[in-house]
């Protein structure tokens, strides 16, 4: 029989030397340009992450992450750049398994970009996620942006959809643009769209949308977004949200939005937002969202904030519920922080009918760190046996230096689906960076 742990950390290590041989032939080509000139930086970040947690059947879940950030930029003379990007994570368990796999690894972005020195030319090549208005793809692909005169800019993508589980079949090819105008003090206007096509060249996905940004004053702040699916013929999402700061003490907002899930989820890229099918999805299509609500915050004194929010959830299928409350906080810059909120939902169900409390307090001593959050859910009526649900978090980190910091916390739970439940995580950060100036001899580290 084969041993599948050895089968498994033998792709991973051949991954992983796949990732690192890229990364050194990229660097090698940037460093062997003919036209550099300025100066080259090489800098990333690395985190590792060990988890701790027993599940409800009594497994022992012990899993280690790595993620690992890598930028490489090269600054022309003429000030243009080069740059190389890659991001990466993998997990493994230490003792029972977290997944159906005792590892795995995957390949979270890597892309060659350059940054021209006018009119915000940016062109990228590679595995990269998208933000163009209605477009927020992950894709393996190229992406164009440039500004023209008279405040218009224009951006275009195209590739094929990065799919998240393997076995789960998402869209082909896909491609998009986004065409804006505007002035960069006072406002932008963008009408964006989306085509993904399927295996078999078939419609997959097909949005459009418009975003606005409208800032007439400096007090004055709205932005919003409209989205519509063409396949399905039915607006997907309405979002706005509009920010008044009358004096510098005090600030007012408020936000709206319209979700309808049958168009918003429909043809995915993960199976965990597929819309329900005979007995596949977890999302029903039929459930649309109008949620509103409005916030206050104020600062009487230095280092003092009182704030109120409210906000309506208005479900079709689950029901309506109003959250609403209050928080004080108190905060000195690197140095302590504490606060004291109160909440109370009002739902439909038991599930929504609950009174919540939150405590939190850190406080800074030189290089070290430490915090206590603490959460209360109070119910009106019991759920599964449970009325008082709450979770109590300590936190404790310590900087060794300006690239070198640890950190651990431990969480003790309680609630309807978790009696007594006791979780822990330690992280490990590590940043580096080299540079490399014109006229130098040596590195910089």
């Amino acid at each position: 029989m084969r041993d599948h742990q050895k089968e498994n950390s033998g792709r991973i290590r051949r991954n992983f030397l796949k990732v690192t041989g890229g990364v050194l032939a990229v660097s090698s080509l940037m460093l062997a340009s003919p036209l550099m000139a300025a100066d080259y930086s090489f800098s990333g970040e690395s985190n590792t992450i060990f988890r701790m947690r027993t599940t409800i059947d009594k497994k022992d879940i012990y899993p280690v992450y790595e993620y690992l950030r890598l930028n490489m930029t090269d600054n022309r003379g003429d000030g243009s750049a080069v740059s190389f990007y890659l991001g990466a994570w993998g997990r493994a368990d230490l003792a029972d398994k977290s997944t159906d796999k005792d590892s795995y690894a995957d390949l979270q972005y890597a892309y060659l970009s350059y940054r021209a020195a006018r009119n915000n030319t940016v062109v990228n090549l590679g595995r990269q996620f998208v933000s163009e208005g209605v477009a927020t793809e992950k894709m393996d692909g190229l992406y164009l942006r440039n500004d023209f005169g008279a405040g218009i800019g224009a951006a275009a993508f195209a590739g094929k959809s990065v799919i998240t589980e393997p076995s789960y079949k998402g869209g082909n090819f896909v491609y998009g643009a986004r065409l804006s105008q505007g002035m960069p003090k006072y406002y932008n206007i963008g009408l964006s769209a989306l085509k993904s096509e399927g295996d078999d060249k078939s419609r997959y996905r097909e949005e459009e949308g418009v975003d606005i940004w409208v800032h007439p004053l400096k007090q004055v702040d709205l932005t919003g977004r409209t989205s519509y699916n063409s396949i399905t013929g039915g607006w997907m999402e309405h979002a706005y949200a509009l920010s008044i700061t009358p004096l510098e003490s005090l600030r007012i907002s408020a936000d709206i939005s319209n979700i309808n899930y049958r168009d918003y989820f429909f043809n995915v890229t993960t199976a965990a937002l597929k819309l329900i099918s005979g007995n596949l999805g977890i999302i029903d299509p039929n459930e649309k969202l109008l949620a509103a609500g409005a916030a206050v915050s104020y600062a009487p004194i230095n280092n003092l904030a009182i704030s109120a929010d409210y906000r309506n959830y208005d479900y079709e299928v689950a029901g309506s519920a109003d959250y609403f409350g209050g928080k004080l906080s108190y905060s000195l810059p690197d140095s302590f922080a504490a606060g004291f909120g109160a909440h109370r939902m009002e739902g439909d169900s038991d599930r929504l009918r609950y009174s919540e409390y939150r405590l939190y307090i850190s406080k800074k001593l030189g290089p070290a760190n430490l915090s206590v959050d603490a959460i209360n859910v109070n119910y009106d009526k019991k759920i599964n046996g449970v009325r008082n649900s709450y979770a109590i978090t300590g936190s404790a980190g310590y900087e060794f230096g300006p690239k070198l910091k640890v950190g651990a916390d431990v969480e003790y739970s309680k609630s309807p689906d978790f009696d007594n439940e006791v979780r822990g995580l330690v992280k490990v950060t590590y940043l580096f960076d080299t540079k490399r100036s014109e006229g130098r001899g040596k590195s910089e580290k």
